[in-house]
């Protein structure tokens, strides 16, 4: 732990570097300041272009608040970016897919950043959405370098010799300045690391032209490089999120077993949308919570959409002209601390210039606002109707309106495509998932489309990610895997109960599919056959009692071809039967373009009453479901569970007691 001495106004311990018992006589020892963001996904601004308004506790405009503040109370410190920033709102959306990059244009995440002054970033999984072309047009206007080791577009021998993406470290020759005042010379190497899954996952537009390696075996061969080249302290840019203790090759949440890598000195870790520091890595194998490090290795996770930074303080001595890491400590930092402790300025596109153009608040304001104006004109076109409110409050539960838009818009795109005559006869089947449905993006994190006109904004609710169309041809036993997989959502419930929770909190609501137009029927008494990561923990459980299409059970037998997405096709969640070798449908059609196009041709979006979930009666059993408060406007949507409101989480989330006893 580092040497305390006192606390500053927010409540952020400060200290002083020499008062640490560590230290030997005359030895001197020097803080610096390791600063994170991650998985921005293009969150700018304090702003939701779904519900167009204000959002005022995301963005990196806020965090850069958090970030000035954190720089103020250190003397030495270092800003990085862990990856996932380029996709996740309209505006990544309407600056890829509608302005584009012209020569000399610096995309506007990548402005933020260098107004921001970061001193370097690595990629991650999203990055690769939009392109390979698009996402090396956006990183070329960078200010600061781009680091990434283990993906490339050649593969060698090994790492070392692999032709990386883009370099896959870089060594930073700064100045740092100890308590007395005396500057010292130090070299922090800095390297990146990507999930290896991003080639399958963005399969369509990366295969042959990059390719990813195991992260542990990446870093143990460039972290000695580094050190050779004079690195005096590491740190490991990880888009990787924080789980299993042992090592495997390929491990998509390698942080326990990479910061056991000799040579890495802290860790920055991301990709979960998680926050490290905090008590839910509670007994991890490897994980120390209350020192903030893994495997003894300080690290952090900075959540996500800038609601966070992470920050790491390193305490360096240097002895016969090394130095050595001899104390450290780690937290994250919500930025609605930021929000209360200075007035809130509107966003620019409500106010305009802002008054103060020399904070760094006011750069990524000034960098940014065009392309959110530009974004808000784009967002509230017209582009459809809809007869009926579409949301997604209760779509684990069976209200399926919104969902089915997507479901009929993919399955009528993929219909009309499938020239080979051995496949033209099947049935087409379409699988979509509730991307919006509460769970970590809180309360508010549902899709919400009120009945009548349709705007752009609204088609971009119903389905959130810039995915490419994708068909599979399954056997029935694959479709049927699929539904159990979906089905492991819920958390087992056990006949004559009440008070459990309907859904398991870890398993991420993308992962819930929803095949349609089968009738789906669940038995909730049996245990989950998978994990939240798709692995199998149960092998003979049996949740899914019946799937029929069209009035028949689906047959293990035969052949049905699935309407998906690349991300989804390419492995994403372990799904039967999703991989590139069952493929028969892809194509550069994103399917929110295929749905706009649908919405349009449609003259009033009304979703036909056809396939279903239901649950197995269980007499005198009853359980909690959690969803959005706005949810209460639509209780009658599932009147058949006879909802009965039970208050407000502390988190926000309404409450629901549901009668089981009826299916």
């Amino acid at each position: 732990m580092l040497g305390l001495e006192t606390v500053n106004t927010r409540g952020y311990a400060l200290f002083n570097p020499n008062s640490f018992g560590g230290l030997k006589a005359g030895q001197r020892a020097v803080h610096l300041r390791v600063i994170e963001t991650t998985d921005l996904h293009q969150h700018l601004l304090p702003y939701d272009y779904y519900a167009d308004r204000p959002w005022h506790d995301v963005g990196l405009v806020n965090a850069a608040r958090l970030i000035e503040r954190a720089r103020h109370e250190a003397k030495n410190s270092v800003l990085f970016d862990n990856g996932d920033f380029l996709q996740g709102t309209p505006m990544g959306d309407y600056v890829a897919h509608e302005r584009g990059l012209r020569e000399g244009d610096i995309h506007p995440v990548i402005a933020a950043m260098n107004a921001l002054e970061f001193d370097a970033i690595t990629l991650g999984n999203h990055e690769f959405n939009y392109g390979l072309e698009f996402l090396r047009k956006a990183v070329s206007g960078a200010a600061f370098p781009v680091v990434s080791a283990n993906l490339s577009v050649k593969q060698g021998a090994s790492a070392r010799h692999d032709r990386t993406l883009v370099k896959p470290y870089e060594l930073l020759d700064r100045q740092i300045v100890d308590d007395s005042g005396y500057a010292h010379p130090i070299r922090i190497g800095v390297i990146g690391f990507a999930p290896p899954q991003v080639v399958d996952w963005d399969h369509h537009a990366l295969d042959g032209r990059v390719f990813a390696r195991d992260i542990i075996a990446t870093a143990r061969d460039f972290v000695p490089e580094m050190r050779e080249a004079g690195a005096d302290i590491i740190i490991a840019l990880a888009h990787t999120g924080i789980g299993a203790a042992r090592h495997y090759d390929g491990m998509e949440n390698a942080a326990v077993p990479l910061a056991r890598v000799q040579g890495i000195d802290a860790l920055l870790t991301g990709h979960s949308h998680l926050v490290f520091p905090s008590p839910m890595f509670q007994g991890m194998a490897g994980v120390d919570v209350a020192a903030g490090t893994i495997a003894g290795k300080p690290a952090v996770m900075g959540g996500c959409w800038g609601a966070h930074i992470g920050v790491i303080d390193l305490l360096l001595s240097r002895d016969s002209g090394r130095w050595d890491v001899i104390g450290t400590r780690s937290e994250v930092r919500p930025v609605a601390e930021a929000r209360d402790s200075a007035p809130q300025e509107p966003i620019a596109a409500q106010t305009g210039e802002p008054e103060n153009p020399v904070s760094h608040y006011h750069r990524v304001h000034e960098v940014v606002a065009e392309a959110h104006n530009d974004t808000l004109t784009a967002i509230r076109r017209p582009v459809g109707h809809s007869a009926q409110p579409l949301h997604s409050y209760f779509s684990h539960l069976g209200a399926f309106n919104a969902l089915r838009v997507v479901a009929e818009a993919q399955r009528a795109y993929v219909a009309e495509r499938l020239s080979d005559p051995d496949l033209k006869g099947l049935p087409v089947l379409s699988a979509v998932a509730p991307f919006k449905s509460g769970g970590r993006n809180g309360p508010a994190g549902y899709t919400d489309v009120p009945a009548g006109p349709l705007a752009l904004r609204h088609v971009a609710d119903l389905y959130a990610f810039p995915n490419t169309i994708a068909a599979l041809c399954l056997s029935g036993a694959e479709v049927i895997d699929w539904l159990e997989r979906s089905a492991s959502a819920f958390n087992r419930i056990r006949p004559g109960s009440t008070g459990t929770k309907l859904r398991d909190g870890d398993f991420p609501g993308y992962y819930f599919e929803v095949i349609d137009p089968l009738d789906v029927t669940l038995d909730l008494s049996q245990p989950a056959r998978f994990d939240a990561a798709g692995q199998v923990i149960n092998a003979d459980a049996r949740r899914v009692v019946a799937a029929t299409y069209d009035g028949a059970p689906i047959d293990p037998e035969a052949r049905y071809v699935l309407c998906t997405n690349s991300h989804r096709a390419g492995g994403a969640g372990n799904f039967a039967g999703a991989r590139p070798a069952n493929v028969v449908l892809a194509g550069g059609a994103v399917v929110r373009d295929i749905l706009c196009k649908y919405v349009a041709d449609t003259a009033s979006l009304r979703s036909a009453p056809q396939g279903g979930l239901r649950f197995t009666p269980m007499p005198n059993t009853s359980a909690v479901y959690e969803t959005g408060p706005a949810a209460q406007q639509h209780l009658h949507d599932i009147a058949h569970f006879a909802p009965e409101p039970r208050g407000l989480t502390r988190s926000g989330f309404l409450r629901l007691k549901l009668d089981l006893s009826g299916g």
